[in-house]
């Protein structure tokens, strides 16, 4: 099991290296959770690297059992972490893997620690007794800091400047960026540390008068060392200059070089050929885990109308590739009627879902030829009124036959608790994807309109917020959307 675990690990590691991405790994756990919380700084340090495509980031939280061999298929480390020893094993494999010409990057509370052993860390901790600590900590680090210095003043927003603006770290970058952050001072660098970046420590806010220094390198063996002291916390650490220092100091400690933008995002930057979004909702309430839907994505850029007027206009045919409604008005303008039908027309996308069902249902052309399904909010003709019951038990189940259709594959069984609708009108021409069993509710849940040039897929699931935060529908919504837009391989009509 555990060779299978590492040749999993290993071809993982193997793919990023052919992709040319540069291999991170993240040391973190065990920290202290009231000055530097990990498990929310973890994510989303990783979620920064990974959403510039030039990384490809593990993490490790207990580090412990770390050997050189599990080191071996990594560039660079990242130091989160603020707790007791590793051990002479770990430590001295980190050690290894920097000395061998790997990097090592480090931020914030890794500036002081039970790493530097008793004398130094006596007041924070008992478990150092005795501890001389790790030796080469220091020269990993490129600085120390006496006991009686251990410090910072108040709090604040301060301008850090960079004071060697040819590093590859600083090059092409302003000269200064704010930080809002604990300025750490009294530092005492090693001989062969370069400072990159200082800031005045105002006296006003307790600080020395001094420039302190903020970021700087240093050699360790044949590797590369950055250590930055800003990074408090996530308010900190989503400040533009913190994000570009640590993801350009990344690169460098991992190559020598630095090839990534001045401007780092901590969301996802969309791809060209992402998805253009447009989502309607008016005339009924909804959870606002709905927008959740739509974030965190490469691949779909996302545009919120609240209202008819505000959604179909000419222009949408040019700006979109898919509407997603989960809006409710059985009538529409004649206005949006035309602009909304040159959408369909142009062989555009269409994603309704829920209560979308009674949309615009006072135009046949659209329910009967487009959407392929009616809720009869009260009855009409020989058509009864259709029904709904809150807080019903279901398990969607795909279609005998569909299970691999772009739309639902991967989804697999969705079970939920929402909101069932009973007696409508279901087009022979819609192709069902998924089906439920039960008393209250139609058996198609999700299924292809009928339009024969348009992308149109109905979800009637999507009444409440745990249906939403359920990962399987949101997976669904996210296939639906894509597919609608003719992003996703064909699988059939």
């Amino acid at each position: 099991m555990r060779f299978a675990l590492l040749m999993t690990i290993c071809a993982a590691l193997a793919g990023a290296a052919q992709q040319g991405r540069v291999r991170v790994l993240i040391l973190t756990g065990e920290s202290d959770l009231a000055y530097h919380d990990w498990r929310i700084s973890t994510p989303y340090l990783r979620q920064v690297l990974n959403n510039t495509g030039r990384f490809e980031v593990k993490v490790m939280e207990e580090v412990r059992g770390l050997s050189a061999s599990g080191l071996a298929g990594y560039d660079v480390l990242v130091l989160n972490y603020n707790g007791p020893r590793w051990g002479p094993q770990a430590e001295q494999a980190i050690e290894e893997f920097v000395r061998s010409g790997k990097g090592l990057i480090s931020f914030h509370g890794v500036t002081y620690g039970e790493f530097y052993g008793q004398e130094f860390h006596k007041r924070w901790s008992a478990s150092s007794k005795g501890d001389k600590g790790w030796a080469a900590y220091a020269e990993l680090i490129g600085a120390t800091w006496k006991p009686g210095n251990i410090g910072h003043g108040a709090r604040h927003v301060f301008p850090v400047k960079w004071t060697d603006r040819g590093h590859p770290i600083s090059r092409g970058l302003e000269e200064t960026f704010p930080a809002n952050d604990e300025l750490y001072h009294k530092l005492d660098l090693l001989p062969r540390t370069k400072v990159l970046a200082t800031a005045y420590s105002a006296p006003e806010t307790g600080g020395t008068g001094k420039n302190e220094p903020i970021i700087w390198t240093a050699p360790f063996g044949s590797g590369r060392t950055v250590h930055m002291t800003l990074g408090h916390d996530l308010s900190a650490m989503t400040q533009p200059g913190f994000l570009a220092a640590f993801a350009r100091g990344t690169e460098w400690a991992a190559t020598g070089a630095v090839t990534l933008p001045a401007s780092i995002s901590s969301r996802p930057q969309p791809r060209q050929d992402a998805a253009r979004l447009l989502v309607v909702t008016g005339g009924h309430s909804y959870p606002a885990a709905l927008y959740t839907l739509f974030e965190g994505y490469d691949d779909i850029i996302w545009t919120h109308a609240a209202s008819q007027a505000e959604a179909f206009n000419p222009a949408m045919k040019e700006k979109f590739d898919v509407v997603l409604l989960h809006d409710m008005a059985e009538t529409i303008g004649e206005k949006e009627k035309a602009s909304l039908r040159a959408f369909v027309e142009a062989g555009k996308g269409i994603v309704s879902t829920h209560h979308a069902i009674v949309d615009y249902t006072s135009w046949p052309w659209w329910y009967e030829e487009v959407v392929g399904g009616k809720f009869f909010v009260t009855a009409l003709g020989s058509h009864p009124k259709s029904s709904y019951q809150h807080d019903v038990e279901m398990v969607a189940k795909p279609v005998k036959g569909m299970a691999n259709h772009p739309v639902i594959r991967g989804v697999g069984p969705l079970p939920v608790v929402d909101e069932a609708y009973k007696g409508m009108w279901l087009s022979p021409a819609i192709k069902p994807l998924m089906e439920v069993d039960h008393p209250l509710n139609d058996k198609p849940v999700v299924y292809l309109g009928p339009h024969p040039t348009a992308r149109v897929i109905y979800i009637q699931l999507g009444h409440d917020e745990s249906t939403m935060r359920h990962p399987g529908y949101r997976k669904l919504v996210r296939n639906a959307i894509l597919w609608a837009a003719g992003k996703m391989a064909p699988g059939g009509r």
